[in-house]
């Protein structure tokens, strides 16, 4: 029994040793590949994020059948919308349909309101309106996007400097970039939600493993803002020269700051000029009949019985 038990001790020995040389060895080998370039743990990163494909086979044939089967024209597409908000991958196909649905479902509406009606437009006029009808279901989702991206952008450009310094004192108070995006998404959850989503979102693609430069860049793509081009653009190259990134974002939270009041100063002085016409459209014409008026009411009352005499 003693022999045994001092046998499967070896044995054990053994597969421990055996397992720790392989582990070691694999650890090497995988060392030399990075070393030498090969794109395996790009590849690695890349799988954590999500790559959405269609599933419904509705969705995969607008795709494929409409002009988002070129893939210029959707991602063309799927910018416009994630700057409007709408940031779903699905979104272009569905913008789409929305789209469609608008330009026959308005006109067969009319016709049939028409139809129903006691006094029915007649002639040419209910196929006039009818192509009015389609052409507005097939302009309005573009304005109504358009609207909604200028909205967004100027929401975001508002709340951004308040932002970027809550995120300059935590980056001087100790906190890491990616951490520092976390807190300040939190602190601004309620009294700025657009910038808050932008850096929780930044923040999970940075945790799933996706590159701080990448990430970045497409968070400046989904703002579509000079000001957060801007920024992602400074913190790319500091990150890349090694700069202190507190101090540099210091330096440009001052020069927006600047800007902004700039900007406010403009608006003050454009108000004369804007307020020019509705002084002169509704003003100006009640002082000038209040000044005319008594002279008007006394030549009338002396030129009437004038002209009646003559008569």
């Amino acid at each position: 029994m003693t022999l045994s038990l001092i046998i499967e001790i070896v044995i054990f020995i053994l597969v421990v040793a055996l397992t720790m040389v392989t582990a070691r060895g694999l650890q090497v080998f995988l060392h030399i590949r990075r070393r030498l370039g090969f794109p395996m743990m790009r590849k690695t990163a890349r799988a954590l994020l999500k790559v959405y494909t269609f599933r419904n086979p509705v969705l995969r044939w607008v795709r494929s059948s409409t002009s988002l089967s070129d893939s210029k024209d959707y991602g063309k597409l799927r910018q416009d919308l994630a700057v409007a908000g709408f940031d779903h991958p699905a979104a272009p196909v569905w913008y789409v349909i929305f789209r469609f649905l608008l330009a026959v479902g308005l006109p067969i509406a009319f016709l049939v309101s028409q139809s129903m009606s006691d006094k029915p437009m007649t002639g040419a006029m209910p196929s006039f309106v009818a192509m009015g009808l389609c052409g507005l279901g097939l302009v309005a989702p573009r304005f109504f996007i358009r609207n909604r991206s200028n909205a967004r952008c100027a929401q975001l450009e508002h709340e951004f400097p308040d932002a970027l310094d809550l995120l300059v004192v935590c980056l001087e108070a100790g906190l890491g970039i990616e951490a520092a995006f976390v807190r300040v998404g939190q602190e601004v959850h309620e009294s700025h939600p657009m910038v808050s989503k932008s850096f929780g979102r930044l923040a999970r693609e940075l945790s799933a493993g996706r590159g701080r430069a990448e990430a970045l860049r497409a968070m400046a793509e989904r703002a579509s803002v000079d000001t957060i081009r801007s920024f992602v653009g400074l913190l790319i190259q500091t990150d890349a020269l090694g700069v202190s990134i507190g101090q540099t974002l210091r330096t440009f939270s001052t020069e927006m700051r600047e800007t902004r009041f700039l900007r406010a100063e403009e608006k003050a002085m454009r108000i004369p000029v804007l307020m020019t016409i509705p002084l002169t459209a509704c003003i100006l014409p009640v002082i000038m009949a209040a000044l005319l008026l008594p002279a008007i009411i006394g030549v009338v009352r002396v030129l009437a019985p004038a002209l009646a005499g003559r008569h």
